[in-house]
């Protein structure tokens, strides 16, 4: 049976990201997102509830990373959850969740009003692709509706 392993995030960078350019070319970014989610309890308080998520990018995506991204950024992630293990300083297992992602949307930049024209950027397996949202065409002026206002007979119900 075939499965789906999809996380969507949009969060703020805890730091900067770490990059590293390895030997054979490749790039590969690393760092922290916070998303934060506010409640009121049973009791009425009102409840902050702050999740660290770690996200990997590799490639363009990791140099796209490196130029623009800046702690305390809002990005929007997509990716896959995969799970990492290790062994410590100290000699343990150790064993943690990342997101590898293959989608990343600066959110908000010079203009944190209204929408962002923040380019998307997307990682296929081949090869990533940059690409900027389509422009919206300007809402047209609403026309000025006819109206009878001489209280003559209609044929409403009521």
């Amino acid at each position: 049976m075939a499965g789906v392993n999809k996380v969507i995030l949009l969060g703020n960078l805890g730091s900067d990201p770490e990059v590293r350019h390895l030997e054979n070319g490749s790039a590969v970014a690393r760092f922290n997102i916070a998303t934060s989610e506010a409640y009121t309890n049973r009791s009425g308080e009102r409840v902050e509830q702050t999740e660290w998520h770690r996200i990997e990018l590799w490639d363009n995506l990791a140099k796209i990373a490196e130029q623009y991204l800046r702690k305390g950024n809002t990005v929007y992630i997509e990716g896959k959850l995969r799970t990492e293990t290790w062994t410590d300083k100290e000699g343990k297992q150790r064993e943690g969740k990342t997101v590898r992602a293959n989608t990343m949307q600066l959110v908000g930049g010079r203009n944190s009003g209204g929408e962002s024209n923040e380019p998307q950027y997307q990682s296929q397996p081949s090869q990533p692709v940059a690409s900027t949202p389509a422009p919206r065409p300007a809402p047209r002026p609403a026309e000025p509706i006819a109206a009878d206002l001489g209280g003559g007979d209609d044929d409403l119900p009521f």
